[in-house]
């Protein structure tokens, strides 16, 4: 599907707030709420917009702790590689997965209460499943979060 820049805008509106109204949304970029519905269902259809969600705050919810997890593994094999996406994906607190390029195999973003917490998690993951590096960085502030692409 080609995306025009009505498209974009709508885009640009959804992701700031997809909770707002048909009509403010239809407003805020220069349409009628009919052809703007239909490029909503569109856009879905095609896989542009996913599921919507709710974006809660993790602070106000008690997970204050936010770590970033380097890990290193000398098992490339496809059954270590399964047992390991296996283990992240069952476990709430990782928020973010990313398999990289370079000295850095995968990196996770965990989210839990305090460093006891993400303790547990950590005993739990290498109980599991056998790395040969780990490394956790405690995030002391985070600057810019964002779930919004450039469109």
């Amino acid at each position: 599907m080609q995306i025009d820049a009505t498209d974009r805008k709508i885009l640009r509106e959804l992701q700031q707030d997809a909770g707002r109204s048909l009509d403010d949304i239809a407003r805020a970029v220069g349409s009628s709420k009919t052809p703007v519905w239909t490029r909503i269902r569109k856009l879905r259809e095609a896989g542009i917009i996913g599921p919507q969600v709710v974006i809660a705050d993790p602070d106000k919810l008690g997970f204050e702790a936010c770590f970033f997890v380097l890990i290193r593994t000398s098992e490339h094999d496809s059954d270590w590689q399964q047992r390991f996406l296996n283990a992240v994906r069952a476990r709430p607190e990782v928020m973010e997965a990313h398999r990289l390029a370079g000295d850095i195999d995968y990196i996770l973003k965990v989210r839990v209460p305090n460093a006891r917490a993400y303790d547990v998690f950590y005993q739990s993951l290498i109980s599991e499943v056998k790395v040969h590096n780990v490394t956790a960085l405690l995030s002391m502030e985070e600057i810019k979060a964002t779930t919004a692409l450039p469109v």
